[in-house]
């Protein structure tokens, strides 16, 4: 099993799941996150004050996913994602070692 966390637009997000399910991939983890990369933030004046903003809202996707299915969620992923400008986000992908289905306890090596 591979595990791919993906950190994309949050405005992506739609066409990321549309992107997945077209390959026939449901199952992921959605979660609304802070972070920083290359796009370093900017500064905006609210009410006179000048702020640094240096995170940005961020989508995190994780997929616990076979091997042969690995290649087209990777494709689906950055096919939805990419939008050609700097922040588009980053996907890891990870082996597992060990996965147990709880309701069934079927486990995968």
């Amino acid at each position: 099993m591979k595990l791919i966390i993906a950190y994309i637009r949050p405005e992506c997000l739609t066409q990321v799941k549309q992107a997945l399910y077209t390959k026939g991939i449901y199952s992921m983890s959605v979660t609304n996150i802070l972070g920083s990369g290359r796009q370093a933030g900017f500064t905006e004046t609210y009410r006179g004050v000048v702020m640094e903003v240096n995170l940005l809202k961020k989508v995190r996707i994780e997929l616990g996913i076979s091997p042969e299915k690995l290649d087209e969620a990777l494709e689906a992923i950055k096919t939805g994602a990419q939008t050609g400008k700097e922040g588009d986000g980053v996907i890891f992908v990870q082996d597992l070692g060990r996965t147990i289905r709880i309701r069934t306890g079927e486990e995968s090596l």
